[in-house]
């Protein structure tokens, strides 16, 4: 029965409320519904675990809240950046890293006056595991197109400022971002292959890097909603398969528009900046399995 842990924090001025606001959304947190009502008002940031944990003996020297992160270095940078842009004393701000007997590394920040938050990770967070290659989140330097259908364009719209909001906080440049409208979902599968088999007029590396499709079925608007949506989940990862060109899947199949609305933004996330997120991914991903140091590596036994 339990859905999940808020934490409330009151702010003594409205310009700290704005600070806090802005100081994690630089930081890369999704941004929740949150609420704008007589007398009060509210900024919601969701993370994808929450704990609830008590104390009894030493407490350790951290903040009460901790923001667990996989890239604690990068975290460091965003809040350093922020903190220049943000507070006329930021550098005084040396945002130290620590190393804890816990085998972890951490740092605190103080963005606002008596809001101090701990950002950590763990020294090995994969606990002894089999290291595994996976691909980073930095989108700078990478090429995508995103294809987006017109129909429903009340969702689609949603997923198109979700997609492309992944991609910017990413590092993308809104140049190396191309946006092509089709009709319907149908016509997706068609646009997303004439993008990946574009060829540069420079002749140079391919067009795009990556694509993202989005669009969004319901089933009460057409009686034949499950063949659109089969020839549409074949045609782009036909695409994809054919061409070598990774291909993100943002095309919602829903029974209502309120579900539609939830996975676009409302309640359970925005589907399009999910596969911004994925095409970021893979796109890394597939420049570290055809890179030459990795098949060394795999030859000689390392994974």
């Amino acid at each position: 029965m339990i859905k999940g842990i808020s934490i409330l924090r009151p702010t003594a001025t409205p310009a700290d409320y704005e600070q806090l606001a802005s100081f994690f959304s630089a930081l890369g947190f999704t941004l929740g519904s949150g609420w704008d009502e007589e007398g009060s008002k509210g900024a919601s940031f969701l993370a994808p675990m929450g704990n609830l944990e008590f104390v009894h003996g030493q407490m350790p020297s951290v903040a009460d809240v901790l923001v667990e992160v996989t890239q604690l270095d990068a975290v460091r940078e965003a809040a350093l950046g922020w903190l220049r842009t943000h507070r006329p004393d930021a550098s005084s701000f040396a945002l130290t890293v620590e190393e804890t007997h816990w085998k972890s590394r951490l740092f605190t920040v103080e963005p606002v006056a008596g809001h101090a938050f701990t950002f950590w990770e763990f020294t090995d967070p994969l606990k002894g595991k089999p290291i595994a290659v996976e691909g980073d989140l930095s989108a700078a330097g990478m090429r995508f197109a995103v294809v987006v259908a017109r129909w429903n364009a009340v969702i689609t719209d949603r997923l198109l400022e979700g997609a492309l909001d992944a991609l910017l906080r990413s590092g993308a440049a809104r140049r190396h971002i191309e946006i092509v409208r089709v009709p319907g979902a149908w016509e997706i599968p068609a646009a997303a292959r004439m993008l990946a088999e574009r060829i540069p007029a420079n002749g140079g590396p391919g067009a795009v890097d990556a694509i993202i499709t989005l669009g969004c079925l319901l089933r009460g608007e057409t009686a034949h909603y499950e063949a659109i949506y089969n020839e549409v989940s074949r045609g782009i990862g036909q695409s994809q398969q054919e061409t070598g060109v990774p291909h993100a899947f943002g095309v919602l199949t829903c029974e209502t528009l309120e579900q539609a609305l939830n996975r676009a933004g409302v309640k359970a996330g925005n589907k399009g900046f999910e596969a911004a997120i994925a095409a970021i991914e893979m796109v890394s991903l597939r420049r570290k399995l055809t890179d030459t140091g990795f098949a060394g590596l795999s030859e000689s036994g390392g994974l």
